[in-house]
Parts: structure tokens; sequence; C-alpha cells
């Protein structure tokens, strides 16, 4: 179950981006609650494209804390920014690259490839699927959340569920 504060959160951000030119998606915490897994929800993660991040931050200009900008860590690159609405931080992340085991870097994750769409208390969210946050967190080396995916994928399965 998704705390209230979150779900006013993100109709905001809905209703901001309803006709944005980019694709996005939620990820991380909300994006696994959102499709059912129990995972407690610390903040808002939307992944998209270089341009989609840019966008994203000119649309919620007014709760920009940190703008987006290039960041590159041992592990992740993106074009990077934090928001805070209504107490939440939201971070954008555009572009998003994972480097793999041999140090190359992955291309661009294709935000519209994994996207989802999930009915959330009357509003329609995307989402990007739990079969590839599985994949992301396990390249990252986050076996832990992979692992809380992989059981939750394989106990929909054993239901019947799709």
């Amino acid at each position: 179950m998704v705390e209230a504060a979150y779900l006013n959160v993100l109709r905001l951000i809905l209703a901001r981006l309803a006709d944005a030119p980019v694709p996005w998606a939620v990820t991380g915490s909300l994006g696994m609650a959102l499709q059912g897994i129990a995972v407690e929800v610390h903040d808002i993660d939307l992944q998209t494209n270089k341009e989609g991040a840019y966008e994203i931050e000119r649309r919620l200009s007014e709760y920009v804390v940190q703008p987006v900008h290039y960041v590159t860590s041992e592990r992740i690159r993106s074009h990077f920014g934090t928001l805070e609405i209504a107490g939440i931080k939201v971070e954008i992340m555009g572009a998003l690259q994972k480097r793999l085991d041999d140090h190359a870097w992955e291309p661009p994750v294709p935000v519209e490839r994994y996207r989802q769409w999930v009915e959330v208390a009357g509003m329609r969210v995307p989402v990007l699927s739990l079969e590839y946050e599985y994949e992301a967190y396990r390249k990252l080396g986050r076996d832990e959340k992979a692992q809380v995916i992989l059981k939750w994928l394989q106990q929909r399965r054993e239901r019947g569920d799709t």
C-alpha cells in the first residue's frame, strides 16, 4: 500500500507531465510498490531520456532543489536532478547508464521499451517493468532488492498472474 502523500505528489507530477513529449516512468521502490511489491517507499524516482530530464525539471521548476546536471559515479551515470514536492524527495534520472562487469557503459536505458502502465487510485501511471528492475538491480550489485523482485515475480507466475 502506497501512502497517500506519495500518491498526491504523483498526481501532481502526472498532471504536469500529461502532455510531455518525452518518455518517462516511475522506477525504484515506488515503481515496485505501485506494481504490488510490499516495500518501503522513501522517495519518488523518475527515469527518462536526456531531453526528458530537462523537460521534467522545467515543468516542475518551482520544486527544484538540485538542478539537473550530468553525474557519473562508479556504477551509474545520468542527467540527474532533485526536486522536493510537499516534503517528498523526487529524483530525476535521464539517459541512465550502468557500468557493466567489463567496465564498459551500457547504452542509455530506452524507457519506452521497458515502460508499463498501472492503474492506481484513479491514475494511469507509467512504471518500469519488474523484469527490467530485477535486471537493473542485479547489474548494480544490489542483490537484496533484486531477490525481492525475483521472489515476487516467481510468486506471481505460480499464481498464474501475468
